[in-house]
């Protein structure tokens, strides 16, 4: 990891972290059953805790002040994540939550000040949440070159028709950001545009809640059906260019996945935590599961893949931070980082035994978030091959791959 990535690590920001820490320690952690209940009181606890963390100037770290967050770039956000991330409901109770978060990023980035105005600044103060429409039933999502969704120009108006499923948090969303092809035959980079689509648009249908590993999910946390039946829209929520669809998405992908790393980062750790302390705590056949071979094994083996994925999380945020391509490292960390939260807590699973599998430990649902960590914002295979041909075209130019 190259010296400015460990320098950014300030004691500033290491005190911050600290702060995070004990909001976790005092706010999230005793309150995760009361969160997973779908009722008004837990409701009503995560409203309550929302305010508490914008009091305290924790609110949206995933993005700067000039957007109405707290963030100070990626990296800063990486290593804040090893605390925000160890509860699966730390970023919902700390505003940086996906969808909205990437939604949120590209926004800034690429709307105009009047969908700034309109759309961004009540997205980051959590006063609405979004979604974002790419994936489709009927198409590849890990080549959205192929999405069949059209949006035609209808004099001041675009219009949407449409099928897309696994739109995290579209169940009660106040808009969606949605990809639809404006020109089929165009090079099949250029052919899609995004749109911003209010909920309450005619012709949005959100269709139903997918169980995932048998759960629908509540609210942000839904992955949800959507259809567009001659949905119109104003030309003036055309997001970005006609056609930089698929560039802008990108732009919200690569960091996406960064978000991902750095929140699992999070649960590995709190993974690892447990497996220790409870292998340090239950005897079986006369001694603790600590003194096994077998257990001391998971435990090595789990410190050095955390340590390492921990380092390419870092070092990856460093190059996004200082405008570097950095597709290769974020697809390899995709890959890496997905892999390690499965087998980590599958450790720590193991380790517990029939407990681990219970509601009694947080283990069950971190595992089953771990398994499909895996597919989406791109699946294993679909990474593998962008590293593998990126890295083949510095050789094919005689040239050679750089580690640094």
């Amino acid at each position: 990891m190259s010296e400015d990535v460990l320098r950014a690590v300030t004691p500033e920001l290491r005190a911050l972290r600290d702060r995070y820490a004990a909001f976790m320690d005092e706010h999230v952690y005793p309150n995760e059953p009361a969160f997973a209940a779908d009722d008004e009181a837990a409701e009503a606890l995560i409203a309550e805790l929302r305010a508490r963390a914008r009091g305290a100037g924790l609110w949206a770290p995933h993005i700067g002040p000039e957007a109405g967050g707290t963030g100070r770039g990626f990296l800063a956000y990486a290593y804040l994540n090893e605390q925000i991330g160890r509860s699966y409901w730390g970023q919902l109770v700390f505003g940086c939550q996906a969808p909205d978060a990437g939604n949120g990023e590209i926004l800034a980035l690429f709307g105009t000040a009047a969908q700034r105005r309109r759309w961004l600044e009540p997205l980051v103060a959590g006063e609405v949440r979004s979604y974002f429409g790419m994936t489709e039933p009927d198409v590849s999502g890990a080549d959205p070159t192929t999405l069949e969704s059209r949006a035609r120009s209808d004099g001041d108006a675009w219009v949407i028709d449409g099928h897309k499923w696994f739109s995290t948090g579209a169940d009660g969303a106040a808009f969606g950001i949605v990809m639809a092809v404006t020109d089929p035959e165009a090079a099949p980079h250029r052919r899609a545009s995004l749109f911003i689509v209010p909920a309450e648009a005619d012709g949005v249908e959100v269709v139903r809640r997918i169980p995932v590993f048998g759960h629908e999910g509540r609210g942000w946390n839904t992955h949800c059906e959507v259809r567009f039946t001659g949905v119109r829209v104003p030309a003036a929520n055309l997001l970005g260019e006609r056609g930089d669809g698929f560039v802008i998405a990108q732009k919200r992908l690569t960091p996406g996945r960064i978000h991902h790393a750095m929140r699992w980062l999070g649960q590995m750790q709190r993974a690892f935590d447990l497996m220790c302390s409870y292998s340090l705590a239950r005897t079986a056949f006369g001694e603790p599961l600590a003194e096994k071979q077998t257990v001391q094994t998971w435990i090595a083996d789990s410190a050095a893949e955390i340590s390492a994925c921990r380092l390419m999380t870092l070092a990856a945020a460093g190059k996004v931070d200082r405008g570097e391509p950095a597709r290769v490292e974020v697809s390899a960390l995709k890959v890496f980082a997905a892999r390690v939260l499965h087998d980590v807590i599958d450790r720590a699973v193991q380790t517990h035994g029939a407990l681990g599998v219970s509601g009694d430990s947080p283990l069950a649902a971190m595992y089953l978030g771990a398994r499909y960590a895996r597919i989406y914002d791109g699946p294993d295979e679909v990474h593998r091959m962008v590293v593998a041909r990126r890295i083949l075209e510095r050789y094919r130019a005689g040239d050679a791959w750089s580690f640094e």
